[in-house]
């Protein structure tokens, strides 16, 4: 009839199946706000595409001061994981070493389930091989060893 909602041929319908695992994340740790923001942003434009995988930036402190904050890292991670891993990447000194307490924190580190790991390669080429790799579809495996080239790449 006319006007119906359709409503029993919503009733019948299959459940929805599970969905797939979204590509993997990149995280960018950064004492700085504008570095970490500025990097994620450049990595990007680089990308090529109009649907990047999931990238964010954790730089600075929450009142904005340079530093590093193990919750904007927190809420970074969360914000991208889509069930394939996320890959973070760090600037230098606490920045490393404040991924590296989450990583080991088993009760108030990253989320239960969330698969990551901290990629050892300088932050801007490790951002953008990491971005390029994750949006082109590859796993974890293939997105940090992009970021191991990235870290071996010599320019002269």
């Amino acid at each position: 009839m006319e006007g119906e909602t359709g409503t029993e041929e919503a009733a019948a319908a299959p459940e929805a199946e599970p969905q797939p695992a979204g590509r993997v994340g990149v995280v960018l740790v950064s004492h700085s706000r504008e570095v970490a923001a500025s990097t994620a942003a450049l990595a990007e434009a680089l990308v090529g595409t109009d649907d990047p995988a999931p990238i964010s930036a954790a730089g600075g402190l929450p009142d904005g001061g340079v530093g590093t904050s193990a919750e904007l890292v927190r809420r970074a991670v969360k914000d991208v994981d889509r069930g394939s891993g996320v890959v973070v990447l760090c600037d230098m000194g606490s920045a490393v070493l404040t991924v590296k307490a989450l990583l080991n924190d088993r009760e108030g580190g990253f989320p239960a389930g969330a698969e990551v790991r901290i990629a050892d390669a300088p932050f801007v080429e490790g951002a953008v091989t990491a971005l390029v790799t994750a949006s082109a579809g590859g796993d974890i495996a293939a997105v940090l060893a992009a970021t191991d080239d990235a870290r071996t790449y010599r320019k002269l």
